[in-house]
């Protein structure tokens, strides 16, 4: 591990469903604001509104840098079904250097 964190980083959001999930994932490939963008089905439990919710979500991770975060997080926002969206990046503090690079090309 180096002792720099890289400029990439993994942006998180959930969706109701994989129609959502995938308009998402196009808008910010389409944009060249992510290289790649993961989906997978989970459970969330959480409190809305002073009611405890349960629900079905997919959780959406767009692969992508710290430079193109803020022009990401707009067109999420923008597109995002959901009136209170969770959306947050973890820095990636270390990958390959091969990888790090098709990131960064993809994300200019």
């Amino acid at each position: 591990m180096t002792d720099q964190m890289t400029d990439l980083i993994a942006v998180y959001t959930t969706v109701a469903n994989d129609q959502q999930a995938q308009r998402l994932a196009s808008a910010a490939i389409q944009s060249s604001l992510a290289a790649c963008v993961q989906t997978e089905a989970i459970r969330s439990t959480y409190r809305w509104q002073e009611q405890v919710e349960c629900q079905e979500e997919i959780r959406v991770l767009f692969k992508t840098t710290r430079t193109a975060y803020r022009k990401l997080e707009e067109l999420l926002v923008e597109l995002h079904p959901y009136e209170l969206p969770a959306i947050f990046c973890i820095p990636v503090w270390d990958a390959s250097a091969a990888y790090t690079q098709w990131v960064q090309s993809s994300c200019p």
